[in-house]
């Protein structure tokens, strides 16, 4: 396990309670789109770690880039770090997304906090790929423009109308007439259910980001198993660790 004292770079606010942190790192050279980190507060009353998708990472691997949401004593804890600051972290963690699809068109959906880790991947992939962003509305937006800077085709939904298509990332998809291959996607289960029923019907290959409540991060304690529809050599049962086995699958291996 890659434990290390990381130094904050920088550290701001997105959006209403959305911040974006960039800190020095070591010994991310094989880190990959989808992982994620385990960041530790200060605070001995509070063990457990919090884990935060990974939404950049530097072309010298010595930064690192986390947007997160302040949700709790551990995220305010952070979105509070100052340059020069210092936070533990453990990482990278988890399997990432996949990459041997040469040749495919590829298309990335990202909904809430299933937009950052969208952006490493994208700027990562050298297939053909575009991306669909969903927000609640204009007010929750954030990274837009670190989306359009990839120079790829980035279009964008809202629940409201009020930026891009009216309705979520499938509407979207719908409105624009957008095709591909394979799909990669991250955001709440619920969206992730509909891409996946729409992936279905058009016979896409697909891969999710699970987001589920982690304790250990690093699948010692079972506590963010998914359903599985095969038995897990670990447990017997029919389930996977999202921080070990995860957190990407491929949609058809896990019940959502």
């Amino acid at each position: 396990m890659n434990f290390q004292i990381s130094k904050v770079i920088s550290n701001e606010c997105l959006a209403d309670g959305i911040f974006s942190i960039w800190l020095s790192v070591s010994d991310f050279e094989n880190v990959r789109p989808g992982q994620f980190v385990n960041l530790y507060s200060k605070d001995s009353a509070h063990l457990l770690p919090r884990p935060i998708s990974i939404c950049d990472v530097s072309p010298e691997k010595d930064k690192l880039r986390l947007v997160f949401r302040e949700i709790g004593y551990g995220t305010h804890e952070f979105s509070s770090l100052k340059a020069g600051e210092e936070v533990k972290l453990m990482g990278p963690l988890g399997n990432g997304y996949p990459e041997e699809f040469a040749g495919k068109k590829a298309l990335l959906l990202g909904g809430g906090l299933g937009v950052p880790p969208m952006l490493y991947l994208l700027k990562n992939l050298n297939i053909d790929a575009s991306a669909v962003v969903g927000y609640r509305n204009k007010d929750n937006t954030f990274l837009m423009k670190d989306f359009e800077d990839t120079g790829k085709k980035i279009y964008f939904a809202s629940d409201d109308g009020s930026i891009g298509t009216n309705g979520n990332v499938i509407d979207a998809i719908k409105e624009n007439d957008i095709d591909c291959d394979i799909i990669f996607a991250c955001g709440p289960k619920p969206m992730l259910s509909a891409v996946k029923k729409y992936a279905e019907e058009k016979g896409i290959t697909l891969y999710v980001s699970m987001e589920e409540r982690m304790a250990c991060g690093v699948g010692a304690c079972l506590g963010c198993v998914v359903e599985s529809t095969a038995v897990d050599s670990h447990s017997n049962v029919e389930n996977k660790r999202v921080c070990k086995d995860g957190p990407v699958f491929n949609a058809a291996d896990i019940v959502i």
